[in-house]
């Protein structure tokens, strides 16, 4: 859908039945569609969350070959340090081979550490890095992660993403290494959103119960590439949003399409007595994606997707960094 309005090919699921029935509804309103896409022209592409580890990685890419699902980007939720560096260096290798970004969680998280307020009613600080030392173990993910060839890193907490986009620029880690902000602190504003490309996020993750309209709110501020779980896991919500795929794309572009699970026990973070649970999982969560990629087709609105192989964000809007 390289027009922001869509094509008259794409149809709305059960748009004829219902028109012959009296209860057409009506029609997309262009000024709702994002004017954004990738560098390449390409409004959406596609990630396979919690890969946690090579094995599941294999399992991955054999069944992504199997259904035909391309995909642009597989991430893992445990984190570098739940990996030996033989580990990473197999992940990176693997996907590098298929041109496909290997996105790794960086550090300490809150609702690990030995702080109290985040098993509180409220939740308190959440997954930010609570202390220097937090902040410290999350650059020693990146800088090691990094130099085994790992392009992209998932993090968590507002001041992590600003010190990795620092180190970014001042050469620390690869220029063309991308910051992925995580699910668990997506932004939920327009306002929010901008705040956290400026902070240096190339990938930025909100929460999968906004609406459409909040999607049109985000993109009338921000170009950044947006995440959204099609399929939330359970802890995230559970929502399953299939049927509007083609909506959030034509509000949301930029848009990595993320095929989830839910009803599936939490695996983070993750270790071989989670083995058997992980790999089946993995293993759903492309065939998810075969599911939605068809349901696409279906309604004729499966174009535009950006060329597999493509991982950077294009030009952003940052902070200044002051010396």
């Amino acid at each position: 859908m390289t027009d922001a309005s869509a094509p008259a090919s794409v149809r709305r699921p059960g748009e004829p039945a219902l028109t012959a029935l009296g209860l057409a509804a009506p029609a997309p309103d262009p000024a709702d569609a994002s004017p954004h896409s990738f560098p390449d022209g390409g409004r959406w592409r596609t990630e396979i969350p919690s890969c946690e580890g090579p094995e599941a990685l294999a399992v991955v890419l054999k069944e992504s070959s199997r259904l035909d699902v391309p995909i642009h980007r597989i991430s893992q939720g445990s984190g570098v340090w739940m990996l030996t560096d033989a580990e990473i260096t197999e992940m990176v290798e693997a996907t590098a081979e298929r041109d496909i970004e290997l996105c790794l969680f960086t550090g300490p998280r809150g609702t690990w550490d030995i702080g109290g307020s985040t098993r509180t009613d409220s939740g308190g600080a959440g997954l930010r890095a609570r202390g220097h030392d937090a902040v410290a173990g999350c650059v020693e993910d990146a800088v090691r992660a990094t130099e085994l060839g790992v392009k992209c890193l998932l993090v968590a907490d507002e001041g992590v993403l600003w010190t990795l986009h620092r180190a970014r620029a001042a050469g620390m880690v690869p220029a063309d290494t991308t910051l992925k902000l995580s699910a668990l602190v997506g932004p939920v504003n327009p306002a929010s959103y901008a705040v956290y490309e400026r902070l240096g996020a190339d990938s930025i993750n909100v929460p999968s119960d906004l609406t459409p309209d909040h999607l049109t709110e985000i993109r009338r501020v921000s170009a950044a590439p947006m995440d959204l779980y099609i399929e939330a896991p359970d802890d995230l919500g559970g929502y399953v949003r299939m049927y509007e795929i083609a909506e959030l794309i034509r509000r949301g572009a930029p848009l990595y399409l993320k095929f989830g699970l839910a009803k599936a026990p939490g695996i983070y973070p993750y270790g071989h007595h989670l083995r058997e649970l992980t790999l089946a999982t993995a293993k759903e969560r492309v065939r998810r994606g075969r599911l939605a990629l068809d349901l696409l087709a279906r309604h004729g609105a499966d174009g535009d997707m950006a060329p597999p192989g493509t991982r950077l964000p294009g030009p952003l809007n940052r902070f200044e960094i002051s010396s």
